[in-house]
């Protein structure tokens, strides 16, 4: 039991572990895009219509949207959330998640060509400054596939903003898993 408390407390983990902890990580990023993404839809750029959940939840006042409209202003506050979930789920897979610092050979392989290779602390940023945009390219491809699907759902398909937003979540974690464990970090 104390290792499996350990697991939790550091950064290296068995994968059940790891997966259950990028799982937390994950919740925590999407609660951000989510919160993120209504507080845009209700108070900023209008996103939602009568038939949504939450409208209908909490017993709110939406104004009249078409669905090309609504569609729109869906995909808009979904790239606003996504700036802010993706930094949340940046920090929290370093921080305790996955361990930084794996090796991309193309950027030794030019930093070999500018002969800086050498200088082990320009290289060490050079490389986190690699990861990141991977991490943020991985996080686009599975973004720009979700937003398509989120304003396909609600355009083409009639889906209520709620129910399109759950499904491309559950589309961008499972694409982002897999291209983070297995493109980004070190296992």
């Amino acid at each position: 039991m104390a290792d499996l408390w350990q697991q939790f407390t550091q950064r290296k983990a068995s994968a059940p572990v790891q997966f259950i902890k990028y799982a937390i990580s994950g919740g925590a990023a999407t609660a951000v895009n989510i919160i993120v993404f209504y507080l845009l839809s209700l108070l900023v750029i209008p996103a939602l219509n009568e038939q949504d959940i939450v409208v209908r939840v909490a017993h709110l006042s939406v104004g009249a949207l078409s669905d090309a409209i609504r569609a729109r202003n869906a995909m808009i506050n979904n790239g606003l959330a996504f700036i802010f979930s993706n930094l949340t789920a940046y920090l929290l897979n370093i921080l305790w998640v996955f361990e930084s610092g794996r090796r991309y050979p193309p950027v030794d392989f030019a930093l070999s060509k500018l002969g800086i290779i050498q200088h082990e602390t320009l290289r060490a940023r050079i490389h986190r400054t690699a990861e990141v945009a991977l991490f943020y390219a991985v996080s686009g491809v599975a973004f720009v596939i979700g937003t398509i699907l989120l304003g396909v759902l609600i355009n083409n398909l009639r889906f209520t903003t709620t129910a399109a937003f759950g499904v491309q979540v559950v589309v961008a974690v499972l694409i982002n898993y897999v291209l983070r464990k297995f493109v980004i970090f070190k296992g």
